[in-house]
């Protein structure tokens, strides 16, 4: 799930950080973890009373609803620019649209404890298109040992020796493709929208309000209308929209402005955490050794996939990275530059 670390320009009026705020940075830090951990078990309970491209649609409209409202407070205005829009359709698709919808069809059939150690792939998965799409930014044999232990982590996540036993090949298949398209988006992101001369709150919001309306178009297509609105599912994706898509947004824009995007998306490695103890203790999920073993190998992959280069390169490359970053989720609209969003 997906939200952008946004970068700090002195040309977007939400950037101002002169104000600290009352809350310590901290405890906003593990608030947006929780959030965004307990995601995948909103999705999980709005898929029990409504088709994954509903809960998708919701997600987003939600979202996008809490978004444009701080948008109007805030009195920022949407981009104006048509070559803007265009690009922020192509990132609702890949950053929101397709990788929300095809984590909730994943977990009709995975755990929300496999769904976010999926979703924890999202930096292996950027690593490796980085060797191809982001010339600037070439892997050093750190991060090779990163990705090749991030992909031994899958494997043992999925209890590779037993055959796989246990797990749905096709709903994990589902979800790794999500995460495959956070960071498919990331780039076609920092390549197309980091410097349009719009708020990212601005181009937040519209992005989510594109989603949404791309889903309110497919999903009547796929599945039928909803007949009935059961109360705990309609809640579930209420949230999921209202929290963990728009206020986690907020909370990750404030974190990136007052602590840098570095820090802030070190949540990336608490979002698994949170999910398995969240599917573990509320839906009864079984967890096998494997599992948390398997994820720290992941996370420990995933982190060394975010090794930078020592001395000037390092320095230009973080920089770059500051400036670059611009809008998700999971989460958190674009997932922020290397970093995985529920």
């Amino acid at each position: 799930m997906s939200t952008a670390a946004p970068p700090r320009s002195p040309a977007d009026p939400s950037a101002d950080s002169s104000a600290r705020p009352a809350v310590d940075w901290r405890i906003r830090f593990g608030v947006l973890s929780v959030i965004w951990g307990f995601s995948f078990l909103f999705i999980k309970l709005g898929t029990d009373g409504f088709a994954p491209m509903y809960v998708s649609f919701g997600r987003m409209f939600f979202g996008a609803v809490v978004l444009l409202v701080t948008l109007l407070a805030t009195r920022q205005r949407l981009p104006r620019r048509g070559r803007t829009w265009a690009h922020l359709a192509v990132a609702a698709f890949l950053c929101n649209a397709l990788p929300f919808t095809l984590f909730a069809y994943a977990e009709l059939t995975i755990s929300t404890t496999l769904a976010g150690i999926c979703n924890a792939t999202t930096p292996l998965w950027g690593m490796l298109l980085s060797l191809v799409a982001l010339s600037e930014d070439r892997p050093t044999r750190r991060r090779f040992a990163g990705l090749g232990l991030g992909f031994i982590g899958v494997l043992v996540v999925l209890g590779a020796w037993q055959g796989f036993s246990g797990q749905d090949a096709e709903g994990t298949l589902l979800a790794l493709i999500a995460s495959l398209s956070y960071a498919v988006g990331w780039i076609y992101v920092r390549r197309t929208l980091s410097d349009t001369g719009d708020s990212h709150l601005a181009k937040s919001g519209s992005q989510l309000l594109l989603g949404a309306a791309q889903l309110a178009v497919v999903a009547p297509l796929v599945s039928p209308l909803p007949s009935s609105f059961p109360v705990v599912p309609l809640l579930a994706v209420f949230a999921l929209g209202a929290l963990g898509t728009g206020l986690a947004f907020l909370l990750q824009y404030a974190l990136v402005a007052e602590v840098g995007p570095t820090t802030a998306t070190m949540t990336t490695y608490f979002i698994p955490v949170v999910a398995t103890t969240a599917g573990v203790s509320l839906l009864g999920e079984d967890l096998t050794w494997n599992t948390p073993v398997g994820a720290l190998i992941v996370l420990a992959g995933a982190a060394l996939t975010q090794s930078r280069r020592g001395g000037a390169g390092a320095s230009r490359t973080a920089a770059r990275s500051e400036d670059d970053q611009a809008a998700a989720p999971e989460p958190a609209v674009a997932p922020a530059a290397e970093a995985a969003r529920p």
